[in-house]
């Protein structure tokens, strides 16, 4: 039970509140995980051939065709 209060207090002591004039910061294309989503998808379209398999991603199925 401590742990999990311990893991609670660190994980909700990340959370902030953004303010207004601050979303612009956050808006800009550097800051996003993928700044070219065409170039991520064509990589990830890569893998996903090459492993012969799927998901991960948020995508349902699996190496062997079936959804």
């Amino acid at each position: 039970m401590k742990i999990f209060c311990l893991l609670s207090v660190l994980v909700l002591g990340g959370c902030a509140n953004v303010q207004p004039w601050e979303r612009g910061y956050l808006a800009k294309p550097e800051m996003a995980f993928d700044p070219n989503p065409a170039t991520a998808a064509q990589m990830q379209h890569m893998y996903a051939s090459k492993e012969a398999a799927s998901g991960g991603y948020g995508v349902g199925g699996g190496g062997c065709g079936c959804n």
